[in-house]
C-alpha cells in the first residue's frame, strides 16, 4: 500500500475546490485509522458548498432552538472534509479494539480525505463484504432514498411518482419498485430516464408539466409522490400529481425561496399532505424500531443480494486531485454524470 501524505478536499470559496494537504490525526483510544479507497460525491448537497448557497454558510444554525437565525455563518470558507459516502481499509487499530481488524474494508462517513481516524464502533458493523468496493460508497445515499420511501408509506400496489432521477432518485425508484409499487419517474435528462427504466420505472416523463401528465396516466393521481430534485417547481408538480388526500414526500435539499410552489392551488383544494424527509431522523410512525443504522443495513443488504445494482450508476471515477474538474462539470449540469466517485491513492488497482 502506498504511503502518501494525508490530504483533504477543501472548498475555499464559491466555485473553488481542490485537494490540499492535511495534518495526520493521532490514533486515540477506541478508534481505528482508515485509509480511503473511494469517496462518493453527493452532488445535491455538496454543490451548495461549491456554489455558496448552503444556509450554514450564510446564517447561524441555533442548535438548541433548531432554528436558522441571523448572525455569523455557522460554517465559513474554507470548508473541508465534506462527503459522507466513503469506503476504505483499516490500517491501524488502537489498543483494546477487537473489531474491525487491520485489513478489513469498511464503509462509513469520514469525508473526502485520504485517511481518517474514526471510532471503532462507528464502523464495526460496516464491514463491506459485497461484490465490489464502489458499491460501498452508496450506503448513505441509499439510506436517504430508503428513508424517503418509508416516509411515503409505499405499499404493494401503490402508484408512486419519483421526481428527480439523480442517484438518490434512481435508488428511490428501485426501492419503491421492490416494495411492490408501480413507479413513474420524472426528470429532464434522457440518460437519467433510461436509467430509471432500468431501475424498474414503468413510465417516465420529461415534460415540465409532469403533474398533469401523471394524473392522466394514473387515472386521477398517484398515491404518493417523492420529490428528490430539490426544485420548488418539481415540488409543485408533485403536489399536482397525487390523488385527493395524497402524500408528497419532500426529500430534496431546497435552496432559496419557493416561488413556484403555489399552495393555494392543488395543495389546498386536494388536501395534499407534504411530509419532510431528512436523514437525521426516520419517519415518526415507525417508532424506535427504525434508526439510521437500520436504514443503512437494510439498503446495503439489498445491494449485497443483488436486488439493487448500485455500481451501475457510477459513471465517473476520478483521481481525488482532479476534484475541481468534476465539480465544474456537476455545476454545469453535465448530463453524462450520474454518480461521480473520487479515487484516492490507497485504492487497489483491481478494487
Amino acid at each position: 500500500m502506498p504511503n502518501v501524505d494525508p490530504s483533504v478536499v477543501s472548498f475555499t470559496g464559491p466555485g473553488e475546490v481542490g485537494l490540499v494537504p492535511a495534518e495526520p490525526a493521532p490514533l486515540v483510544p477506541g478508534s481505528v485509522r482508515v485509509r480511503t479507497w473511494y469517496s462518493g460525491i453527493s452532488a445535491g448537497t455538496e454543490l451548495t458548498a461549491y456554489r455558496g448557497s448552503n444556509p450554514y454558510l450564510t446564517r447561524t444554525w441555533d442548535v438548541e432552538r433548531r432554528l436558522f437565525v441571523d448572525g455569523a455563518p455557522t460554517f465559513s470558507y474554507p470548508v473541508e472534509g465534506w462527503g459522507y459516502s466513503e469506503v476504505g481499509e483499516v490500517v491501524e487499530v488502537a489498543d483494546g479494539v477487537d473489531a474491525p481488524a487491520v485489513g478489513e474494508v469498511v464503509h462509513g462517513i469520514w469525508g473526502h480525505r485520504s485517511e481518517a481516524v474514526v471510532p471503532a464502533e462507528a464502523v464495526r458493523w460496516r464491514t463491506w463484504t459485497g461484490q465490489d468496493a464502489l458499491s460501498g460508497t452508496f450506503a448513505r445515499v441509499g439510506s436517504i432514498a430508503l428513508n424517503a420511501v418509508l416516509a411515503g408509506e409505499v405499499r404493494l400496489g401503490d402508484r408512486v411518482a419519483v421526481f428527480g432521477q439523480g442517484v438518490i432518485g434512481l435508488l428511490a425508484t428501485r426501492l419503491a419498485t421492490l416494495a411492490g409499487a408501480d413507479v413513474v419517474a420524472v426528470d429532464t435528462v434522457a440518460r437519467r430516464l433510461d436509467a430509471a427504466r432500468a431501475m424498474g420505472a414503468v413510465e417516465v416523463f420529461a415534460a415540465p408539466d409532469a403533474g398533469a401528465l401523471i394524473r392522466d396516466w394514473s387515472g386521477g393521481g398517484v398515491d404518493v409522490a417523492i420529490e428528490l430534485s430539490g426544485s420548488d417547481r418539481a415540488l409543485h408538480e408533485a403536489t399536482r400529481s397525487v390523488v385527493v388526500d395524497g402524500t408528497v414526500v419532500a426529500s430534496g435539499f431546497y435552496q432559496g425561496g419557493a416561488a413556484h410552489l403555489r399552495l393555494g392551488e392543488e395543495f389546498h383544494h386536494n388536501r395534499v399532505r407534504i411530509v419532510a424527509s431528512q436523514i437525521s431522523g426516520t419517519p415518526v410512525a415507525l417508532g424506535p424500531r427504525w434508526d439510521q443504522p437500520r436504514l443503512v443495513r437494510t439498503f446495503m443488504e439489498q445491494v449485497r443480494r443483488g436486488h439493487v445494482d448500485a455500481a451501475s450508476l457510477v459513471t465517473d471515477v476520478v483521481a481525488a486531485e482532479d476534484v475541481a474538474a468534476v465539480f465544474a462539470r456537476l455545476d454545469a449540469g453535465d448530463p453524462e454524470i450520474l454518480q461521480a466517485v473520487l479515487r484516492f491513492p490507497a485504492a487497489p488497482v483491481d478494487a
